[in-house]
């Protein structure tokens, strides 16, 4: 690569994914004329000690992934919890400007070594299938819970049609076992493509997933599963703190649902908060008439979990350089 190149690489890269990313931001607020309420009824909540244990919660929240990344990254090589942790957050930042935030593995193979960042991709998409399997399995116990409760507690409501919520709870327990076998038999699906001689440049940059044994799945789809707990943890404790009144137990299964249409509907960085905020109400709206409330914990949580560290991450990006220049 010629050096001016990896000079423009290396010295205006972060600082135009900063500059993007933060205008990213500022038209998702801007064309939401509901925001500044929002904003004054969380700062209204800021001496609630709630709201300041979401906060605390967000760091847990990341160090639990980088523990997680640094299982994943130990397959190509040694990498420390302090360098594992400013990598998911960087990784944080360049997934905030891509649809559904597929764009995790281009920040976090920055702080691989150059020759193993393709390979640090395929274990990016590792940590992306735990995760995502678990919020496909809690998604479905979440359908499972208003469809079978609203039928015998009359506090649980059926948010759809019967009809339409057995289709979609269907739909949606095929889809988990689907994402599940795919998960637990990675290394079988690496063997059958080296069987395949077309498939040949691709397999040497995956088999690294022929590494991981039970065991280790088991392992970083734990770890995925406390982190969902932790940000579920998280979005309760804000709805308490902006006065939702809805019980414990059910406000947990009704965002399951939520993280279950989170997951699986289309989103872009520049329509997520709109898309966030009309989908909670959507779920909520059945419980609560706290529409402040239920908007506010949503902006809250996308403020605390997303762009705080997406902020973060594009920042530790200006500190390293991409390519070496030499």
């Amino acid at each position: 690569m010629n050096k001016k190149v990896k000079i423009l690489i290396n010295y205006f890269l972060g600082p135009v994914l900063l500059i993007v990313l933060l205008w990213s931001l500022y038209r998702q607020i801007i064309n939401r004329p509901d925001v500044p309420l929002q904003w004054q009824h969380i700062k209204n909540s800021g001496t609630n000690f709630k709201l300041w244990l979401v906060v605390f919660l967000m760091t847990v929240n990341w160090a639990i992934e980088a523990v997680k990344w640094r299982l994943l990254v130990q397959h190509l090589q040694p990498i420390s919890f302090y360098r594992a942790f400013k990598s998911v957050l960087s990784g944080c930042s360049v997934t905030m400007l891509t649809p559904n935030r597929i764009g995790e593995y281009g920040g976090r193979i920055l702080y691989v070594e150059a020759a193993n960042r393709i390979k640090a991709i395929s274990l990016t998409i590792v940590g992306s299938i735990s995760q995502l399997l678990v919020t496909m399995l809690m998604g479905c116990g979440g359908l499972l819970f208003l469809q079978y409760f609203s039928a015998n507690d009359a506090k649980v409501v059926s948010i759809l049609p019967t009809f339409w919520q057995t289709i979609i709870t269907s739909l949606s327990i095929a889809l988990t076992i689907i994402i599940f076998l795919f998960y637990v038999r990675l290394g079988w699906l690496v063997r059958m493509m080296e069987k395949i001689p077309a498939l040949y440049k691709v397999v040497k940059h995956i088999n690294v997933l022929d590494e991981f044994n039970n065991m280790q799945l088991i392992q970083i789809l734990s770890l995925s599963f406390i982190r969902y707990l932790v940000f579920v943890l998280q979005y309760v404790l804000l709805l308490q703190v902006m006065e939702v009144q809805i019980a414990f137990a059910l406000c947990f299964w009704l965002l399951t649902v939520f993280y279950l249409v989170m997951a699986v509907a289309p989103t872009f960085s520049f329509i997520e908060l709109p898309v966030r905020i009309s989908a909670s109400w959507i779920i909520f709206q059945f419980y609560t008439n706290n529409q402040i409330g239920v908007s506010a914990a949503a902006f809250g949580i996308w403020m605390i979990n997303l762009v705080i560290p997406a902020v973060i991450g594009s920042l530790l990006i200006l500190s390293i350089k991409i390519v070496k220049e030499r």
